[in-house]
């Protein structure tokens, strides 16, 4: 005989007994603080995103004053040289060379260069395929290699969509262990300064040791190496390939061991690999412990408890058929936000045992 496991579940109005509530009691009326007749988190969300929007266009008018006069020095420099190919090959036609310009650009654009003195190394070595990967895993995408293929393509959407999350989960369990220290940190700067400094001075402090360390040793140091390796950087150029890097922007423009002539390229984008993942594992850290400071956590002003919990009301009162029970939730019903448990007992059969009578009934208020 097969016997099966079955569960009966039991709704009960709890009046006298422990009551725990399904849902939080919902708030018809906002009663913080208001600015302007506006409650303040909405109103300060305005402002803040009124000032982000300011921001992003300062930030244009600012790239666009700075850039656009080397773009167009750029420009006259090209066509310089465009006309003086013209005059000293008079046999090219001058849609000859724009229809070569356009292949050898298209290819560039592909990641294949045209200049002898590029490297010969195919882009799609270990060494540089494993580059590759990471930058998509890690969503920086530098864009100097593409897939070409089509199945290329397809491979590159299903890698990154196994591989993005599979990386924050690494990336995540990363901090968690590295919190550990850092924490150890805190508390002996607080046992050591807790007497003569408040706690959000020793926090500010915890802070500028890990920025620090975040600063000297992943941007810092690795950009004078990559200054004394790449031969046509500069500390510069090299500090803003490290920024650019970790902060998972990768505009592409800067890629190390493209270099001709590079000497073990394929380690040396091996060990560049493992530099971007801990780099970005430090700048996590970093910024787990910045948010960890209220008074420097912006997103806390606004959002309160009484939003929260209203939406949830909200939210948890608008289906119908999610509520347990066969009353619906009402905010504005007082006498329907009394608290209901769901009782869940195990039975070795459907049918009632003669030692465990059990409730029988559904019983609402």
């Amino acid at each position: 005989m097969v016997r099966k496991n079955y569960q009966s579940i039991y709704i009960t109005s709890l009046q006298d007994e422990e009551k725990i509530p399904l849902y939080p009691k919902a708030t018809t009326k906002y009663e913080g603080t208001k600015i302007l007749g506006v409650c303040k988190t909405r109103f300060l969300f305005s402002i803040y995103f009124f000032v982000y929007v300011m921001f992003l266009c300062s930030g244009a008018f600012v790239f666009s004053i700075l850039e656009a006069p080397e773009e167009t020095a750029l420009k006259l420099k090209l066509e310089g040289a465009i006309q003086n190919f013209i005059s000293t090959n008079p046999t090219v036609s001058h849609q000859a060379l724009e229809d070569l310009i356009n292949e050898v650009v298209k290819a560039n654009n592909r990641g294949v260069s045209a200049s002898r003195n590029a490297t010969g190394e195919p882009n799609w070595s270990f060494g540089q395929s494993l580059f590759f990967s990471s930058t998509i895993v890690t969503t920086i995408g530098y864009g100097h290699v593409t897939p070409l293929s089509r199945m290329g393509k397809i491979f590159c959407i299903a890698y990154a969509v196994v591989g993005i999350p599979m990386t924050l989960v690494l990336l995540s369990a990363l901090v968690e262990r590295l919190l550990v220290p850092t924490i150890w940190l805190l508390q002996w700067l607080n046992s050591r300064l807790g007497h003569l400094y408040q706690p959000f001075n020793i926090r500010i402090l915890h802070l500028l040791i890990i920025v620090t360390i975040l600063v000297a040793v992943f941007l810092l140091l690795p950009a004078a190496i990559f200054a004394a390796i790449e031969p046509e950087w500069d500390y510069l150029d090299s500090f803003y390939y490290c920024f650019i890097s970790l902060t998972t922007i990768g505009l592409g423009d800067y890629i190390p061991g493209d270099t001709a002539d590079q000497p073990y390229r394929p380690l040396y984008k091996i060990i560049t690999t493992c530099y971007l993942f801990l780099g970005i594992t430090i700048m996590m850290l970093t910024l787990a412990v910045f948010y960890d400071i209220p008074q420097l956590n912006l997103g806390l002003l606004f959002t309160t408890n009484d939003d929260i919990n209203s939406e949830t009301v909200r939210l948890a009162s608008a289906g119908h058929g999610l509520q347990y029970g066969a009353s619906t939730f009402s905010p504005q019903n007082e006498e329907n936000t009394h608290r209901q448990v769901v009782r869940v007992r195990s039975r070795r059969n459907d049918s009632p045992s003669p030692d465990d009578p059990g409730p029988k009934e559904l019983r609402l208020p």
